[in-house]
């Protein structure tokens, strides 16, 4: 299958834009520029796919044994259209990086499209366990999760489990298998949350709410702060916060301020300029050097 492609689109900047790229179901081979992850369709079909550029074309090829229907295929494009970003509009940001020269890079490269997980569901869960942790904790945390309660799509390929699957599992459990620690109780009352209809994730990609609504409303879920909230908004399409942790804090003091501590505060003043767009202005410098690379 193939997705036609917009002109200022960058497939490897979109990939590597953050850490998603290596978190399971995730895996991407930098030397060939090619993303494979398993995509659910529903509860008994999950697809593998290779995702990769031919043409100016988005080249999708099914990796395991599984027919689909045309509805199906339609779903898998739409779900990777989503998972790239290919229908986000960034005229408008690239509009403002163009004013300033140090951010002239950004529109040059195509950059600025964020991966994300083919469900806000997986995000979440993803976020909740960066915080507080190395990223070698988030990779054993999120590879933990995806072998012993995803599906084996593929040899030793998993899905990212069901909410409906995790819930069904004790705390302890989940502290000692998953190696989740404190977030254990965290991840399993967002789970019960789901399966008890309680809450409703992914509506919330296309939610006619303000930016600061859905910040509130993504905090209301336990084991979200203020970091992860932030950056979570970012993969909904909304740049107004930050999504401040150690690392961009000592990003910036490199950027900005040779290497002196700097706090919060002022960090999100020097951001405050770029308005509504703060947040992808903040995490584009913040990564310049993987772009560059």
């Amino acid at each position: 299958m193939t997705i036609q492609l917009p002109q200022n689109f960058n497939f490897t900047s979109t990939i590597f834009s953050h850490g998603w790229y290596d978190l399971p179901p995730f895996a991407a081979n930098e030397t060939k520029k090619q993303l494979h992850t398993v995509i659910s369709l529903s509860k008994t079909k999950h697809v593998c796919v290779r995702i990769r550029v031919h043409h100016a074309l988005l080249t999708i090829t099914v990796e395991n044994s599984v027919r689909l229907t045309i509805t199906e295929k339609e779903r898998l494009k739409n779900n990777i259209r989503s998972m790239l970003r290919i229908d986000e509009s960034l005229d408008e940001f690239y509009t403002l990086c163009r004013k300033e020269a140090h951010l002239r890079w950004i529109p040059k490269k195509g950059a600025g499209r964020i991966l994300r997980s083919p469900t806000l569901f997986e995000d979440i869960v993803k976020m909740i366990f960066t915080t507080n942790c190395s990223w070698a904790l988030t990779k054993i945390q999120t590879t933990n999760l995806t072998k012993k309660l995803g599906i084996e799509a593929a040899e030793h390929i998993y899905s990212f489990p069901a909410p409906e699957t995790i819930a069904k599992k004790s705390e302890q459990w989940l502290r000692k298998e998953i190696s989740c620690g404190y977030r254990a109780p965290y991840l399993l009352e967002l789970c019960k949350s789901i399966t008890n209809k309680k809450i409703e994730l992914e509506s919330l990609r296309h939610s006619a709410l303000s930016s600061e609504e859905l910040y509130w409303k993504l905090r209301s879920i336990k084991g979200v702060g203020h970091y992860a909230a932030g950056n979570l908004l970012k993969l909904l399409g909304r740049y107004d916060f930050l999504g401040i942790d150690s690392w961009v804090r000592k990003r910036f003091s490199v950027l900005h301020g040779k290497g002196r501590r700097i706090s919060d505060a002022a960090i999100e003043k020097y951001y405050d300029r770029y308005g509504t767009w703060r947040g992808l202005v903040c995490l584009m410098e913040v990564t310049s050097d993987w772009h560059e690379s």
